[in-house]
């Protein structure tokens, strides 16, 4: 897979609205304000602070914001605002080109990031502009060192099983993910270790969508599974249910494969960058993720 060039202090990155509109303008600015102060000149696409419904302008406004970003030569990264939704409706008809440079972000990004990786292109599943100043200082310096080319420390959770495996890392939401399955976007996901989290989805809905996973045959050339957070993943109040575990372990315990779950990515917490298309190492003994040195 290739790797978009690494950065350094002074080179000029994007901002871009591919997804939702901006609604969290306070943390937005701090965001910035934190690429600002670690030495980046910060562009902003034309479309970054529009509202066409729940979307951050129109497809093309927002397609136009994108290209924008890639056709500058000065740009070496591009910084996306927010999550939300919007960035398969981005997809349809749309063409990479030759250019292909960092993209950072998660959760609705995960379309972004699903499309370069199927034009065998690595990117960042690291935090938003809107999301980076809730993050610890570890997790902050942590984006940067993987931006900038530097090691990454391995993460820990909690291994379900004795089983290690290396593969190429695929992290993803799995709401957004599910919903590539099957187009253009998806990439071979032959020898992956999938990286998964999730946010407000209830129990049965991560079971229905697993499930389509299971019955497509998807898991089955997968290398390991990583488990993020899934939070607010609770069933409705009086309402019978599994809980959000014992769903996934009912979905993907079973696999001949390893499972690191707890580990230290997604919504409302910690989000440590993963970045997708390295060499990663998953061990259930210990429950670790590492990232290996490139070849």
């Amino acid at each position: 897979m290739k790797t978009p060039v690494f950065l350094q202090p002074g080179d000029s990155v994007y901002v871009v609205a591919t997804s939702g509109a901006l609604k969290e303008l306070d943390n937005f600015h701090k965001g910035v304000d934190i690429w600002q102060k670690r030495g980046y000149q910060i562009k902003y696409a034309d479309n970054w602070p529009n509202r066409f419904g729940y979307l951050a302008g129109t497809d093309e406004q927002r397609r136009q914001g994108l290209k924008q970003a890639l056709n500058d030569r000065d740009c070496q990264a591009i910084l996306v605002a927010r999550g939300g939704y919007g960035s398969a409706r981005l997809l349809e008809d749309w063409q990479w080109g030759e250019t292909y440079k960092w993209i950072i972000g998660f959760s609705d990004v995960t379309g972004l990031l699903w499309s370069l990786a199927r034009h065998g292109v690595g990117s960042l599943h690291a935090p938003l502009l809107t999301t980076l100043a809730l993050e610890p200082q570890w997790s902050i310096d942590r984006l940067f060192a993987a931006v900038e080319g530097r090691e990454l420390p391995p993460l820990q959770g909690q291994g379900w099983n004795g089983k290690k495996a290396t593969g190429w890392l695929l992290p993803a939401n799995l709401t957004v993910a599910t919903h590539l399955l099957g187009t253009s976007s998806q990439p071979d996901l032959k020898g992956a270790i999938l990286a998964l989290e999730d946010v407000t989805e209830a129990p049965y809905r991560i079971d229905r969508m697993l499930t389509q996973w299971r019955m497509l045959g998807l898991l089955d050339d997968l290398a390991g599974i990583a488990l993020g957070r899934f939070s607010r993943c609770e069933a409705p109040p009086d309402s019978p249910s599994f809980a959000v575990e014992e769903v996934l372990r009912d979905r993907l315990a079973g696999l001949p494969i390893p499972i690191v779950a707890d580990l230290p990515f997604g919504h409302d917490g910690v989000n440590a960058t993963l970045p997708l298309g390295a060499n990663v190492e998953l061990d259930a003994e210990k429950g670790s993720l590492e990232i290996l040195p490139s070849p």
